[in-house]
């Protein structure tokens, strides 16, 4: 028996072309993804280059979807698919028009804004460099500079929601809660203006995911460290330390990283 002919989307854009990628993807996984077959073509600048996509797509049977900013390379995609017989998804179009009839606003047409090298794209990097340099308490001088600190005991989140700030360009820093070890006094700094917030899960929650990651490391589940009673002391003490600092407390239990980064989002000032 042949085997199935793979059903080809191709991606198009004059910049990268990962927004089109990401839309394709996400529709493939609606149907029989593994027999579908994403080919991204970018920084497309010549016609016929575009023209050239279209054959391809007109032999193999499959479909465009495309991010073109430059209006003659927007009007070749429609054109000439419609004449090949070539059904083009305009991913962008759409939402461009909406915007110059919603405020009468006019488009750039420069390829590639999302991806600019731009102040914000720097303060994004700069604050991912800044968590991974005061993860996990490494520096206590982080929780001086630290737009954010997050403290909990091990196996709270703290450290990829710290990420997930830090991509959104917020300056954090993190400090595991350990009965055997004093926090630090940076810690407690009046002066540091940084938002402070405390991260807790539910003791039998914690219980399964230090299990878990035991096992992974290959060492034995019955450690200490995945007892009950001890995350149950280590959660008190945490708790008492949170108090101290007087800072908002997130059951991090059944919330997605996202998730609770954005309440932390909302609490900043």
């Amino acid at each position: 028996m042949p085997e199935a002919r793979p059903k080809m989307i191709y991606v198009c854009s004059d910049a990268v072309g990962e927004t089109a990628e990401a839309v394709a993807k996400a529709t493939a996984r609606q149907f029989a993804a593994e027999q579908v077959v994403i080919k991204r073509f970018g920084n497309i600048k010549e016609e016929e280059e575009v023209k050239a996509l279209i054959r391809e797509a007109a032999r193999e049977g499959g479909f465009i979807a495309y991010t073109l900013v430059q209006p003659e390379l927007r009007d070749t995609m429609r054109e000439e698919s419609i004449r090949a017989g070539v059904r083009s998804v305009d991913v962008m179009g759409p939402m461009m028009q909406a915007f110059i009839d919603t405020f009468n606003d006019a488009p750039k047409y420069k390829p590639g804004l999302l991806h600019e090298m731009d102040e914000s794209y720097f303060r994004k990097i700069e604050a991912v460099e800044f968590a991974v340099k005061y993860d996990d308490g490494k520096d206590a001088r982080g929780f001086l500079e630290a737009q954010v600190v997050l403290v909990g005991v091990s196996r709270t989140s703290k450290t990829p929601v710290g990420i997930y700030l830090a991509s959104r360009g917020i300056k954090t820093a993190n400090y595991p809660l350990t009965i055997e070890v004093r926090p630090p006094e940076e810690l407690f700094a009046a002066s540091a203006k940084r938002l402070i917030v405390g991260l807790t899960m539910r003791p039998e929650r914690l219980l399964k995911i230090r299990t878990e990651r035991l096992k992974a490391l290959g060492l034995p589940s019955r450690a200490n460290y995945a007892s009950l009673e001890r995350i149950t002391q280590e959660l008190q003490f945490a708790d008492e330390i949170m108090k101290r600092l007087n800072c908002p407390v997130i059951d991090v239990t059944e919330r997605a990283i996202e998730e609770t980064a954005g309440l932390i989002l909302e609490l900043m000032p």
